[in-house]
């Protein structure tokens, strides 16, 4: 096993806008990366397994990135994801007033794309495009 670090060339982010409380905050975390594993399998890596033999869920092969911003960031690092066609997925303010996956899809259809009430943006690509998506924004604390 080398000891030499491992560098990705592409990047998972997360942009969060920086006035959620604490439980929004991971709660919209946990579900913009969801969908990254699913449409993006080259994401995640192999299952896991103690030292007797039980096994775990594979996870995502590199680390997940999250950023804050303020509401405007985050509307422009939208567009610019739109305009890179980079795998992307978002979580708008209306999707806390929602229980299931079903009314949550229909709550982003019912709004259009420039009109969307952004909380959350995860995107997942080359590294230099993401940090273009992300421009703006900070590390979150």
């Amino acid at each position: 096993m080398s000891d030499a670090p491992i560098r990705f060339d592409t990047k998972i982010a997360v942009l969060l806008r920086e006035d959620l409380e604490p439980w929004q905050r991971l709660n919209v975390t946990a579900f913009l990366v969801s969908g990254l594993g699913t449409q993006v399998p080259e994401v995640v890596g192999e299952p896991y397994e103690d030292a007797d033999g039980v096994a775990y869920l594979p996870m995502f092969r590199q680390p997940v990135m999250v950023f804050e911003a303020t509401k405007e960031t985050l509307t422009k690092a939208h567009a610019r994801v739109l305009s890179r066609s980079l795998p992307r997925a978002v979580f708008t303010s209306d999707l806390f007033a929602t229980g299931n996956d079903r009314d949550n899809r229909a709550a982003v259809r019912a709004v259009a794309t420039a009109d969307l009430d952004l909380v959350g943006l995860a995107v997942y690509g080359p590294r230099n495009a993401v940090d273009k998506v992300v421009k703006g924004a900070r590390m979150h604390p």
